[in-house]
């Protein structure tokens, strides 16, 4: 694979300027030649002139920051004893409870949100030694993790980072031996669905034992298939949420497939840390999250 990748996807940019504080967020798709591997970039400076506090819900992607300013604590309100302070440039593994992300008021560098299955072969390691937890990008990919920060940092615009990233992605993974065609089959029908075909329907159409499949997923997506279909379809209710502010909550929790709305506000209390009313007022303006 060659050492640089050209797409024609345009670089999507919001900015806002408030009260709030000052961010900039740019957004694209990966490369084609990575898609299943890698989901999107997006790029971010960010001045608050305060420190700021984000809630980070459960959800199906691995995140890779790659920072270029002061550091991020990341925190763990479930397991406070999981907590990372001072964090730069880290992974963090696909999780069944939110954590917190807060920093002092500036901070610049780029999210790759990755697939768990993408994770695994970019990664190299069973992606359940990564789940619930933060680990610095030093200790995953070495010595040259210092080197690709360094050449984002002096890119001249997101256009370009987002292009260096797309090489150095694809020459990372040129060499690593796919996901297992069972599980793949097996996580695509889960994404497909928003987490709506049955555990015992997978193992049963692939000839697997529930048990296999379990370890299977552990190692190349980080959760049991039943918790990770969970989280696809909290998935569903995250991103309606990102978009639009719905009027009868009976109509999400029916929408995203839950058979009533206890079930659904339980969920949403598990996997996001609060309900579901709380973090829709929490949401900050022009892509910028939800503020905790």
């Amino acid at each position: 694979m060659g050492a640089t990748l050209t797409t024609l996807d345009p670089v999507t940019v919001a900015r806002h300027d408030s009260a709030l504080g000052r961010w900039e967020l740019a957004s694209r798709d990966a490369h084609p030649i990575l898609h299943g591997d890698i989901a999107s970039y997006i790029g971010y400076v960010e001045d608050t002139n305060r420190p700021l506090r984000r809630r980070e819900v459960a959800t199906a992607d691995v995140t890779l920051i790659i920072s270029f300013g002061p550091t991020l604590d990341v925190l763990d309100p479930v397991r406070p004893e999981r907590s990372a302070p001072a964090q730069t440039s880290f992974v963090a593994g696909l999780s069944d409870a939110p954590v917190l992300i807060e920093h002092a008021g500036v901070q610049h560098g780029v999210e790759v949100n990755l697939t768990p299955l993408g994770a695994r072969r970019l990664l190299g390691v069973p992606m359940d030694e990564l789940t619930n937890r933060v680990v610095t990008l030093d200790d995953l990919l070495g010595p040259g993790a210092d080197l690709l920060v360094e050449r984002l940092d002096e890119a001249p615009g997101w256009a370009q980072r987002f292009d260096l990233l797309d090489a150095a992605l694809a020459r990372r993974l040129d060499d690593r031996p796919p996901a297992a065609p069972e599980v793949a089959w097996a996580w695509g029908r889960l994404q497909a669905t928003d987490g709506a075909f049955a555990v015992s329907a997978l193992a049963g159409e692939l000839g697997w034992s529930r048990r296999r499949l379990g370890l299977a997923f552990r190692d190349q997506v980080g959760l049991p298939p039943k918790l990770a279909a969970r989280i696809l379809r909290f998935d569903r209710v995250v991103a309606r949420l990102r978009r639009e502010e719905p009027e009868r909550w009976a109509d999400v929790a029916y929408d995203a497939g839950y058979y009533d709305q206890a079930h659904f506000n339980r969920d949403f209390r598990e996997l996001a840390g609060t309900t579901p009313s709380a973090f829709l007022a929490s949401r900050l303006p022009d892509g910028g999250g939800f503020a905790a």
